[in-house]
């Protein structure tokens, strides 16, 4: 299986050239389904230790329906396919350059939650303009087990986000356990209190969103991903998801800009513009690099072909 490894930020992105399964053909949606429900041996063999690595998100690159894409891709981390992924998108990207397959410029690439746009600056620098997100419902009240009442809002960006603000915890590199033990307890709140999207949709990622020291900073945020690790970059869906409720609340104003920081510390520059169906497109800027280009072997001898399980 030929794969290219790269980093948004410090969040891991590998985008796999070839060796996947055949999802046929049709709507992305319906092929990412058909991974998530056919092909979940595949594509955890691929993010789990010892091939993959914590926070890893894999981006399956195929064949798009809209010919005016450049390509297809279908992302997913070790626990769930997904809708969309910013980080991802701008790894995604800069691999392409990296291929030969693009230039500096725009292009359009086909997701399971609709077309974005990429404008590629230079090598490694990336601007996406996500799919249309909202917020959903605002103020909203959990009775998380362990920790008491919590109250934050439920927006979409691509996935299904859970934002409190500000963060009953520090967003610091030292709290990053606590952080990450509270977050999963609120997504596990939302999911028995049924908070979620319109159509029932779970919450998938919890955003804790703090301030920053730095005043030409907007912000610090901790990022839960479904698989239970921390976003190393501000995450780009969350980002999203961000902008959807500051527009809603007149926070921010169309077209002004804001930097983002991760618990780490990496850069996204962030702005929108009013979307047709009166949510926000959101406009994401952020680097990538290159980590690796190499073959993953999984011999029928091995006994974590299928990578570790616990």
């Amino acid at each position: 299986m030929h794969v290219i490894d790269s980093h948004t930020g410090g969040e891991p992105t590998r985008v796999i050239l070839d060796g996947a399964p055949d999802l046929g053909s049709g709507p992305l949606a319906d092929r990412a389904l058909r991974l998530a429900t056919e092909h979940k041996k595949f594509y955890r063999s691929v993010m789990l230790e010892p091939r993959g690595q914590p926070a890893m998100v894999g981006a399956l690159l195929v064949e798009p329906v809209d010919p005016s894409c450049v390509a297809g891709v279908i992302y997913f981390d070790v626990d769930a396919v997904l809708g969309m992924c910013g980080h991802g998108t701008i790894g995604l990207t800069v691999t392409l350059a990296h291929l030969g397959r693009i230039d500096i410029g725009c292009h359009k690439i086909e997701t399971p939650a609709g077309i974005v746009t990429v404008e590629l600056h230079d090598a490694n620098t990336v601007t996406v303009t996500n799919i249309e997100s909202r917020r959903v419902q605002r103020g909203v009240t959990l009775d998380v087990p362990g920790y008491g009442v919590v109250t934050g809002d439920v927006a979409y960006g691509g996935n299904w986000f859970f934002i409190v603000d500000p963060s009953p915890i520090p967003v610091e590199p030292g709290n990053i356990r606590h952080l990450t033990d509270m977050t999963v307890a609120i997504r596990k709140a939302s999911v028995t209190q049924g908070i979620g999207g319109e159509q029932g949709e779970l919450i998938d990622h919890v955003i804790f969103q703090d301030t920053s020291a730095d005043p030409g900073v907007h912000g610090r945020n901790f990022v839960l991903c479904p698989d239970d690790n921390y976003d190393r970059s501000p995450c780009g869906t969350g980002c999203s998801a961000r902008l959807a409720c500051l527009a809603a609340d007149g926070q921010l104003a169309p077209g002004e800009e804001i930097v983002q920081h991760s618990v780490i510390g990496s850069a996204y520059r962030l702005s929108y513009q009013p979307g047709p169906s009166g949510g926000i497109i959101p406009s994401i800027t952020g680097q990538a690099h290159i980590m690796a280009e190499s073959k993953l072997i999984f011999a029928d001898n091995d006994p974590f072909q299928a990578g570790i399980e616990f």
